[in-house]
């Protein structure tokens, strides 16, 4: 297996949460953005948006989308599972998931804040109210689903599927200044989780490509 993406993108993030989470082995091909490495005719070869991560199977397949790959492990690797196994908790695990990926990280990605800078002429300012209105809102909604049940991860006694979402994006609003004062129960997560060994080998800075970007 092979994972290709960037360092301190979220979306990679995730991926290599739950592939250590798995205790899978697999390697990585690093993928700089700043230089646009994603636009080369390589590598949109294997994912023709531009984006990171992708992803090689031991079969061959070339898988894109980190909600997509991490589906894909959960059922080709069911051991150690990344999704409860009540029903219920699984949709929450989702849910949970998708206002992260569709509600919260989009708004912090690279190219959509290059846009609003050099398009939209947003300053300092402007930037900071975008953030903390769209993805500290999405955040808000995932700290009200987290109070709804006293668990130790998001959707269970153990980290998960949700819990490989969640980690990235608290690092990444905390690495742009996005207001988390209203979330205590994401902030004990968080804390709880980077405790573990799988979400520590996958922290941006313990990547191979982090001091050279």
């Amino acid at each position: 297996m092979k994972l290709f993406g960037y360092w301190r993108s979220s979306a990679t993030y995730r991926v290599r949460i739950a592939l250590h989470l798995k205790e899978l082995e697999f390697e990585y091909e690093p993928i700089n953005l700043l230089k646009g490495e994603q636009n080369s005719d390589e590598y949109l070869k294997r994912n023709p948006q531009g984006l990171v991560p992708a992803f090689q199977s031991d079969e061959g397949a070339i898988l894109t989308q980190s909600t997509a790959i991490i589906e894909y492990l959960e059922e080709r690797y069911p051991e150690n599972p990344l999704l409860p196994a009540d029903a219920s908790l699984r949709a929450k695990a989702r849910a949970i998931a998708a206002v992260i990926a569709c509600e919260a990280q989009p708004f912090m990605n690279l190219r959509i804040q290059t846009y609003l800078k050099k398009e939209g002429e947003f300053d300092a300012a402007m930037m900071q109210d975008w953030l903390d209105r769209w993805t500290g809102g999405a955040m808000r909604t995932v700290e009200s689903l987290l109070c709804a049940t006293d668990r130790a991860y998001c959707a269970g006694d153990r980290p998960g599927m949700a819990d490989a979402f969640l980690i990235p994006q608290v690092f990444g609003a905390m690495r742009f200044g996005v207001d988390l004062s209203a979330t205590p129960r994401i902030k004990e997560i968080f804390e709880r989780c980077n405790a573990i060994a799988a979400f520590e080998k996958a922290h941006p800075q313990n990547q191979p490509d982090a001091i050279a970007a």
